[in-house]
């Protein structure tokens, strides 16, 4: 992975059949695509874990379903969900720790191959944490290190498919595009639910297996067709043009020398401490910190808590609530979508991130008290809860990272992108390891006391963002004189309700 940079395979090809190179909006649509298979293949190799700890540590309300599932050693003892909690923990511990060092490497390599690497490793140890099943494997530290390992690699994808939008993508809109972009995450925890429920008949193992195949041969997608940046293909770099000045470059058929990336190779990679000092990365960090651990915590125990409570009088199986916890990734993708649309039209990150953060503690307490009165109320409240959970989380770690990556401050050098993505990312993924970790230990008490948990990380993440969106509304009403301040916020109020 050094750093010289060649065209991707897979679009040579595609240029010598068609005997001309695709035009910048055409690679613009491939990226996109690329990036979100590639990230939805990341999500869905992550949901296993959840859909199986009912079986590796089966509660006596399983019962009823006639299930003679006696769990699996070392997880089916008497601290079996603490030990689920610490294999949670274990991964996302060293997804944090590996995302630092991560975004850091994708700024100074290729990201195409830094990409393809990540997801064939990470895709490997996800499968082998599988064949535990089949080589009847009890140890726990088998399983404790082939988590520690996919964590590891998984730290690749995030900083990586990030800088590359970032790279294809100027400020215009972003916050929509990638508000839509970033549904790869709910759809990713959708696929991979599904795929690990559907084959969970066939041994616990398979649901590990499955996802990890999916995940490397999505390594190989990226290896042929993943052009990281414009300069590869033959374009200037997005950041230091204008993406009109963009559209209107055309290229030679054979221009594959203009690929080299020259203009991306004088550039340097910023360090950590220098990314630190953005203004905005530090709040945006640390709110993402708390808005993951709301956010993981309900990817990794969301399929547990539905089939360890009555809902409508019952109890339900294992794999109808794996599906039916996709329901809440639904939520997400429209909560996603319409936090970047609002960001961008208001131009407003850090109000939009704190109201959806704020918001979201009543939707989590109202889904806690009133989700079992029937399926049907659990669907509806349980969507409402994804939509303002994963909203601001989604908004933070794409638009915001994008924006921040690109700062004035760094005079042009966009080769910030994946450090500060990694940086922000990095300090979200350790709240992401802190509340699942908390939950194994806190459902031991009842699901009031996680939810409560859940609520103060909620209201956390709002209270970090509070001087930014102060600055953000002082910013809006310097724009008018200061006797108009009422006559602003009726406007900003009356184009709310237009939304």
């Amino acid at each position: 992975m050094g750093s010289k940079r060649k065209t991707p395979p897979g679009i040579l090809l595609l240029r010598r059949v068609r005997g001309r190179n695709w035009s910048p909006k055409t690679f613009r649509y491939a990226i996109l695509l690329i990036t979100f298979i590639a990230y939805a293949c990341y999500h869905a190799s992550r949901k296993p874990s959840s859909i199986v700890k009912s079986v590796l540590h089966p509660e006596p309300s399983t019962k009823p379903h006639g299930s003679a599932n006696k769990g699996w050693e070392p997880f089916n003892g008497k601290g079996g969900t603490s030990r689920l909690g610490e294999i949670d923990v274990a991964f996302l511990a060293c997804y944090s720790i590996g995302m630092y060092v991560a975004g850091h490497l994708g700024d100074s390599l290729d990201l195409r191959l830094f990409l393809t690497w990540g997801m064939i490793g990470s895709g490997f140890f996800v499968g082998l944490f599988g064949m535990g099943y089949f080589w009847n494997i009890h140890a726990f530290w088998f399983f404790l290190v082939m988590q520690m390992a996919a964590g590891l690699f998984q730290a690749t994808g995030w900083p990586s498919v990030v800088a590359v939008v970032g790279n294809w993508f100027g400020k215009r809109k972003r916050g929509l595009i990638m508000g839509i972009w970033n549904a790869h995450t709910s759809v990713g925890n959708i696929c991979g639910s599904l795929i690990a429920a559907g084959v969970l008949q066939y041994g616990w193992g398979w649901s590990f297996i499955a996802p990890g195949l999916v995940m490397s041969l999505g390594g190989v997608l990226v290896y042929l067709f993943l052009a990281a940046y414009p300069e590869d293909v033959g374009f200037p770099d997005i950041n230091s043009n204008s993406e009109e000045e963009v559209e209107e470059v055309d290229v030679e058929d054979e221009g594959e020398s203009s690929g080299s990336g020259q203009g991306y190779e004088n550039k340097r990679s910023v360090g950590l401490l220098q990314a630190c000092m953005i203004p905005g990365v530090i709040p945006f960090a640390m709110c993402l910190f708390f808005s993951k651990l709301v956010a993981y915590t309900f990817l990794y125990w969301l399929p547990f808590y539905l089939s360890q409570t009555t809902i409508g009088g019952e109890y339900m199986s294992v794999k109808t609530a794996g599906n039916l916890s996709t329901l809440f990734d639904v939520g997400g993708i429209v909560g996603g979508i319409l936090a970047g649309y609002i960001s961008d039209k208001f131009k407003a990150r850090a109000t939009t991130a704190a109201t959806f953060m704020y918001a979201a503690i009543p939707a989590m307490l109202v889904y806690h008290s009133y989700g079992g009165v029937s399926q049907t109320v659990n669907v509806v409240l349980m969507m409402v809860a994804g939509l303002f959970v994963n909203g601001p989380y989604a908004l933070i770690t794409t638009a915001v990272s994008a924006d921040l990556g690109t700062h004035k401050s760094l005079q042009g050098d966009s080769r910030a992108l994946a450090t500060v993505t990694a940086i922000i990312d990095g300090t979200g993924s350790a709240g992401a390891a802190l509340g699942p970790l908390l939950t194994g230990f806190l459902s031991t008490l009842g699901w009031e006391a996680v939810f409560y948990m859940l609520v103060v990380g909620a209201l956390c993440a709002g209270l970090l963002l509070t001087r930014l969106v102060i600055a953000e509304i002082r910013e809006k009403l310097g724009y008018v004189d200061e006797g108009n301040a009422h006559q602003i916020i009726y406007c900003v109020f009356e184009e709310t309700l237009m939304i």
